[in-house]
């Protein structure tokens, strides 16, 4: 699971059309990949205050919030 540094989940999701902060929490290699659903936790990996699924393109932008 990702983690997104974003203080709230409405603040992540006003910034759609801007590029993707994550955190990887794998040791098992990159579980980013563009145009899939990811699923990630915030603010932080200590802190699971909400869960969002975001979908990136190519360019590691954010198309949509979930």
């Amino acid at each position: 699971m990702l983690v997104f540094p974003y203080k709230t989940k409405k603040a992540l999701k006003e910034s759609v059309g801007k590029p993707l902060r994550f955190q990887e929490t794998s040791m098992f290699g990159s579980e980013y990949k563009p145009n899939v659903w990811l699923t990630g936790v915030g603010p932080g990996a200590y802190q699971r205050k909400w869960f969002a699924n975001v979908m990136t393109d190519e360019n590691h932008v954010i198309v949509k919030v979930k």
